[in-house]
């Protein structure tokens, strides 16, 4: 996007050999800068950035003359980056790290505040050593050099680790080590070796219940079990069996592999919600089931717990005293905010209506207590930077205050974050995997799903869900950033924003109806709220976090399909707009789109419904797409990919500004030009090794640019052919070019 292919400088290459020779050593800077390892080497970062120099120095020269030439295309100051859509920070945070003063701007607070952790504290407080009295009283040998956000890295690990034993101190009791007694052992052999040791939960795994439909077992709470399997790692299997007596059931935990499989996999399950009474084996229905959640009467019941042993995981059955300690827990605060959107697919048929009700009593503490020490840990801090010696500035970081105030500030969004990351392993959402042996996280796909059997982590346990695990992944990483430009973060609307002017600017936008980000965002929300608020009361002003303009396309906001897919095209065409009219003139504009969803059309052929959206606001806004290219954007192991239809590749759209004067074509036209170019356009792609699965989108690209070029396309009634339309001509067109090829 930055760096001038050598075609555009045949005085320095002038014959195609010498273009492609250059081409090739740029590709391999590329090569080199896409591999994980190198977002730390300062060597291939600074290659990249002194080609991306080069190139804007050569700019700058062609274009001396321009009007605007000393406030454009000074040859001593790289343009700024912005990301109108900036979300997770990616693409901001890379801009940094090639050199770019970058600006992230979303309407999302939760994004808000993670770029601000990844592009503007770190480089606020970069070279700065911990203020920590640890690290202030440590004597070395050597003075150490504290590089970028290293310092503020190293904070973030002490306080954390203070904030994480302050809670242990207030909290433990609810997280009790588990004593192995000869009478466990009596009847698993396999316990011997730990007898009299006590060892330390990693998790508590729990049924719901509903009261047995047989009336002879009515008052027996019956649960629903999606799985008794423990554990299938080869030589470490172990199971659930239920033992029923004395008109009720208790759980054991069985080792190796059980005698009837399909029975211990399939729990106490028998087809999508409808589950077998354990007692009678009488069938309980969904319908049964959401009615007695709904009247409030869906209850739990510990099933396992799982122990750290001393080669892996130590699976024992419950005790009363355990299930006892649980339901001892009294939180003092719980988020009531209302499940809405995506987030209400299951749970509200289940009686689960608001974010409390998807934790326990026991998790609920535990995050409000964590909650409360990120504002404590802030006041240690603020105190302790003073004696550290940094400027009694009151300015708060929220304001760009750079003293005692505004890093206390500061180190407590990592804090805050971190017990954010410690809400994902802390719901009853999240289930045990038996094939890894450990929790996986709410979020293990982009929903709020409803769970019949969850596991209830311990905070304490040095694990997965343990806030200093979350903390130490958090500090590993901000010991990385802050070593680039400056960087802002700013809650804005994509639609009105005005941050674009003069920047370059790269985008992955909101894929129409694919996900609902800001319905998803609220779990995190309630809880980045409870600490956050005080030291940014605009950012998190609201009780949840916006929705309303947030640019996807769905229904239950606009109460039908066609009329959310008018708002997304209304929407997106004015964010692409100001796009248009404000991104560095020097530079396209690039943008990544992933949506795949295909809809048959007897009289109009096949066409996604995503591009259909999208390319239609792109194109009304002004924009002409000047070529595409696919780009491998996720890894392949991520959950949402695991044995879904998940996108392989994003395609980027290069977009100028559409010629004022671009000329009208006739359908005929369109057509020829189409047969003309997208036979070689496609032999391209095929060279760059594009999936298959991806060639027919990635196609697309070619298509458009022709389309595009005109100002519009005629049929021969005079009547506008459509995006749609030409999506379907463009398809036709690559069958054609495909088949072809085959011969």
């Amino acid at each position: 996007q930055m760096v001038d292919d050598p075609s555009a400088h045949p005085d320095l290459f002038p014959t195609e050999k010498a273009q492609e020779k250059e081409r090739q050593r740029l590709f391999r800077i590329i090569e080199e800068l896409v591999k994980w390892e190198s977002t730390t080497n300062e060597t291939v970062l600074q290659q990249a950035r002194d080609e991306i120099w080069q190139s804007w120095r050569y700019t700058c020269a062609e274009n001396a003359d321009h009007p605007q030439a000393k406030e454009l295309f000074d040859r001593y100051k790289l343009p700024a980056f912005h990301d109108p859509f900036a979300g997770g920070g990616a693409l901001p945070l890379e801009a940094q790290r090639l050199g770019l003063e970058a600006y992230a701007s979303d309407l999302n607070p939760v994004a808000v505040l993670i770029n601000k952790a990844m592009i503007e504290i770190p480089p606020k407080f970069a070279g700065r050593p911990p203020v920590n009295p640890e690290a202030r009283t440590e004597k070395r040998l050597v003075a150490q050099t504290w590089k970028g956000a290293q310092g503020l890295a190293e904070d973030v690990r002490y306080y954390g680790q203070w904030m994480r034993d302050e809670a242990e101190r207030r909290i433990g009791h609810l997280y009790p080590k588990i004593e192995i007694t000869a009478e466990m052992a009596a009847e698993r052999p396999d316990l011997k070796p730990l007898v009299g040791r006590n060892l330390t939960v990693i998790a508590w795994l729990w049924a719901r219940t509903v009261k047995s439909p047989n009336p002879a077992f009515a008052q027996v709470d019956v649960p629903l079990v999606s799985t008794f399997m423990l554990s299938t790692k080869a030589g470490k299997e172990a199971y659930v069996q239920p033992v029923i007596e004395n008109g009720g059931y208790r759980f054991t935990v069985k080792v190796g592999k059980s005698k009837n499989v399909e029975a211990a996999k399939n729990g106490t399950k028998l087809a999508r919600a409808n589950f077998i009474c354990l007692m009678s084996g009488a069938p309980i229905s969904g319908d049964y089931i959401k009615a007695e959640g709904q009247a409030g009467r869906m209850g739990a019941k510990m099933m396992v717990i799982v122990a750290e042993g001393d080669r892996g995981r130590v699976y024992l059955a419950p005790t009363e005293a355990m299930e006892a300690i649980a339901r001892q827990a009294k939180p003092g605060w719980k988020p009531e905010n209302e499940l809405v959107g995506k987030c209400r697919d299951q749970l509200p048929l289940y009686g689960m209506d608001t974010f409390a009700d998807i934790f326990t009593p026991r998790q609920l503490v535990a995050l409000t207590t964590f909650s409360g020490l990120v504002l404590e840990a802030r006041e240690w801090v603020q105190s302790d930077a003073l004696q550290a010696g940094l400027p009694a500035d009151p300015k708060p970081l929220r304001d760009g205050g750079t003293g005692a105030t505004a890093y206390a500030d500061a180190v407590a969004v990592y804090l805050g974050l971190a017990t954010d990351k410690a809400a994902d392993y802390s719901s009853t959402l999240v289930l045990w995997s038996p094939t890894r042996d450990q929790a996986k996280t709410t979020f293990s796909r982009q929903a709020l799903p409803m769970t019949w059997d969850y596991a209830e982590i311990n905070v304490f346990a040095d694990a997965a869900g343990d806030i200093a695990v979350s903390l130490t992944g958090i500090s590993r990483a901000l010991a990385q950033f802050g070593q680039g430009s400056g960087g802002y973060a700013l809650a804005c609307d994509s639609q009105t924003q005005s941050i674009s002017l003069h920047k370059v600017v790269s985008t992955d936008p909101p894929y129409y109806d694919n996900i609902g980000y800001a319905d998803l965002s609220d779990f995190f929300y309630v809880w980045l709220r409870h600490s956050m608020k005080p030291m940014f009361p605009g950012l998190f002003a609201t009780l949840a976090v916006p929705k309303a303009e947030e640019l996807v396309a769905t229904p239950y906001r606009h109460n039908s399909r066609e009329k959310a897919e008018t708002f997304f095209l209304n929407g997106m065409t004015q964010a692409m707009h100001r796009l248009a009219e404000q991104a560095h003139p020097a530079f396209p504009v690039t943008i990544y789109y992933a949506f795949k969803q295909s809809e048959s059309d007897d009289r109009e052929g096949t066409a996604s419904t995503g591009w259909d959206t999208f390319l239609a606001a792109v194109i009304e806004a002004g924009f002409a797409i000047s070529g595409t290219w696919p780009m491998r954007t996720e890894r392949g192991a991520r959950s949402i990919g695991i044995g879904t239809n998940a996108l392989a590749s994003s395609i980027i759209l290069v977009c100028r500004p559409r010629h004022a004067d671009a000329p009208t074509a006739t359908r005929r036209e369109f057509v020829t030009a189409l047969k003309a170019e997208l036979p070689v356009a496609l032999a391209h792609l095929q060279r760059g090794n594009i999936a298959p699965v991806d060639l027919a989108q990635a196609a697309i690209g070619p298509g458009m640019a022709v389309y595009t070029r005109y100002t519009q396309v005629l049929d021969a009634a005079g009547k506008r052919l459509s995006v749609r339309e030409a999506l379907a001509l463009i398809n036709q067109t690559l069958d054609e070019a495909l088949a072809e090829q085959e011969g």
